[in-house]
């Protein structure tokens, strides 16, 4: 059977960094990060919109029932081999996930509590508690060991529910999940055994893992994760790089009619840096629906008009339309149609004759001939005049253009793909929009959606941003508050992802070297909502936004209606909480004092006393 592809040692010391060497369960120190309370800490939900969020990965509040009905289901549509294979390899990619978020979020943290933190991160995901027994491992030399003990397993009750106890270990995607985790980790294949399991007869259930080398015969466990190479979940196959001589620079020439080597070196730099500055990223069900769309007409020559509020990624997702498509190896030219006067239009767009016009000292090229054999991106095309539209679906329709003052007709091969933030269709309504340009436009029309509609990738946008602006103004920050995560994914970002990055840039400048970012090194006069995000204390209580719990004496102060400035007097305290459990219990003593942790005979004692006037001072 052929083995699993493995990562280098290289690439794992690159991705975990060096602190991930060696590690074991002895210099484990419960107070490091990331602690439990740094963990429920990244856990935040969005009652009014439906979602829940661990760090930057959405995640789902389901019943356990539900999953055991699915898991039923499964076993006897499937059979239990083919149901087996399926949960053990979902397990094994949350594991992948769960690793990546702590691997991104606490880079720095120690190698043994960054392997411990799988195990707190799949209690708070209740799924099972686990309690190490003992955990060894060492990159350098290839060897990992460990066992574990799990208790109140989910997928055990489920098992059980179903099909009583039995001969085999029923917790599947548990055991997925413990070889995605450490396995991502780790580099290398690590295999996770159940030997003893509840769903056997156990009173708790007991997991081995091994580097695989250690195991010796391992094709049974590869029967069910199918050798595949799973941890490699979220990277997305990239296109091949934009060929040099196809520089987006808007400013630049067809490649055989460039000067010299200086200027093709700075045509190969801006390439790359514009590459860079354009590239999208996210995650959302909207945003993938974008992409599947782009994928899709990508190979065409269809004409494409990108939809959707101002900053919302139109130029960058026409970028990377024209970096996978046939058309990649030319030039891609971006024209603002808003930032160019009426009376300049034409010569931008078909170019000018020497001595077309006065000024007109030579002839100059328009965007179509420096497109030729690429695309033309036109964005805010909605702002052009009427008389510019005609021209325009002209050269639409027959792939040719006249320059401005000139009497030859030049054929142009061009993809037109144009972006609007304004409703054409009520436009041309309106008549100041040309029907037929319209349809010549419309053909396919991809709509993306503004930020506050795709949540998901706020946290993905954060991370890239934050990596980009860091390095380009050489600041080192750490990353971002939970406080901070928070009111980003909150906020309604009116200006989307133009908005976002500058918030980001803003924090990058503001918070200091080796912080975090929090809330006040983004937002200045930006209006944050009043709701707020629900995360988790740490008592495991739902509180509300990332502010911290209330001190008890501001909350007796609220109680007894004092200001800030206020004082709180121990015996106004004690006084109020007497009368308040004596008036809970409806005048009955005795049950206001069980309330109260004291006897009847106290009770009665403190009120008889809270009743007398205070002495007189002096």
């Amino acid at each position: 059977m052929t083995k699993p592809p493995r990562i280098s040692l290289a690439e794992v010391a690159r991705q975990t960094g060096a602190m991930l060497r060696r590690g074991d369960s002895r210099h484990f120190v419960e107070a490091q990060q990331p602690t439990m309370d740094d963990l429920t800490e990244s856990l935040f939900f969005s009652p009014g919109d439906g979602r829940i969020w661990l760090n930057d990965q959405r995640m789902l509040l389901l019943h356990s029932s539900a999953v055991g009905h699915l898991r039923r289901e499964l076993i006897d549509t499937l059979g239990l081999e083919r149901a087996r294979g399926l949960l053990t390899r979902a397990g094994y990619v949350s594991g992948a996930r769960d690793a990546q978020l702590v691997r991104e979020r606490w880079p720095q943290a120690d190698a043994a509590n960054v392997f411990m933190a799988g195990t707190r991160l799949h209690a708070l995901e209740g799924v099972v508690k686990v309690t190490p027994l003992a955990f060894d491992f060492d990159i350098d030399r290839g060897t990992y060991e460990g066992e574990f003990l799990w208790e109140h397993s989910s997928e055990d009750d489920e098992h059980i529910s179903a099909y009583g106890i039995g001969t085999e270990a029923a917790c599947w995607s548990q055991v997925g999940y413990a070889t995605g985790y450490v396995t991502s980790l780790f580099g290398q294949l690590v295999i996770f055994r159940e030997v003893e399991c509840r769903a056997m007869g156990a009173s708790v259930c007991r997991v081995i893992g091994r580097h695989a080398a250690a195991w010796g015969d391992i094709s049974e466990d590869l029967r069910y994760l199918e050798a595949k190479d799973f941890r490699r979940i979220n990277a997305a196959a990239e296109p091949a790089p934009t060929p040099r001589a196809a520089s987006p620079d808007t400013r630049g020439e067809r490649p055989a009619e460039r000067d010299g080597d200086p200027a093709e070196r700075h045509a190969e730099g801006h390439a790359g840096h514009q590459a860079e500055r354009h590239d999208i990223v996210g995650a959302s069900s909207a945003f993938n629906s974008a992409c599947h769309q782009l994928a899709r007409v990508a190979p065409t020559r269809a004409t494409v008009l990108f939809t959707g509020e101002s900053g919302v990624g139109k130029e960058a997702f026409a970028r990377r339309l024209h970096r996978v498509s046939p058309r990649a190896a030319g030039p891609f030219m971006a024209v603002n149609c808003a930032a160019i006067p009426e009376t300049l239009i034409e010569s931008e767009l078909f170019g000018v004759e020497r001595g077309a016009f006065t000024g007109a000292s030579q002839s100059r090229p328009g965007r179509f001939e420096r497109a030729h054999g690429g695309t033309l991106f036109l964005d805010e095309i909605g702002t052009l005049s009427l008389v510019s539209q005609g021209k325009l679906l002209r050269a639409l329709q027959e792939g040719e253009i006249e320059r401005v003052g000139g009497t030859r007709v030049l054929e142009v091969d061009v993809r037109v793909v144009a972006a609007t933030n304004v409703d054409l269709q009520a436009e041309v309504s309106a008549g100041r929009f040309r029907e037929d340009l319209y349809y010549r436009l419309n053909v396919y029309p991809i709509h993306l959606p503004p930020l506050r509609e795709r949540r998901d990738d706020v946290p993905l946008l954060m991370a890239h941003f934050l990596r980009r602006e860091a390095q380009r103004h050489g600041r080192h920050p750490t990353g971002f508050t939970p406080r901070a995560v928070r009111a980003m994914l909150h906020y309604a970002f009116p200006g989307n992802i133009r908005e976002l990055q500058n918030l980001v840039e803003r924090g990058v400048i503001s918070a200091e070297d080796g912080q975090a970012i929090d809330v006040a090194h983004m937002f200045r006069r930006e209006q944050l909502s009043d709701e707020a995000l629900l995360a988790i204390g740490a008592h495991g209580t739902l509180r509300k936004g990332g502010a911290p719990a209330p001190r008890l004496l501001d909350l007796l102060g609220e109680a007894l209606h004092l200001g800030s400035a206020g004082h709180v007097a121990l015996d106004a305290i004690e006084r109020q909480l007497l009368r308040e459990a004596t008036e809970a219990e409806h005048g009955n003593l005795a049950a206001a004092a069980r309330r109260l942790g004291l006897t009847r005979a106290q009770l009665a004692y403190r009120l008889q006393r809270a009743a007398q006037p205070p002495a007189p001072a002096g």
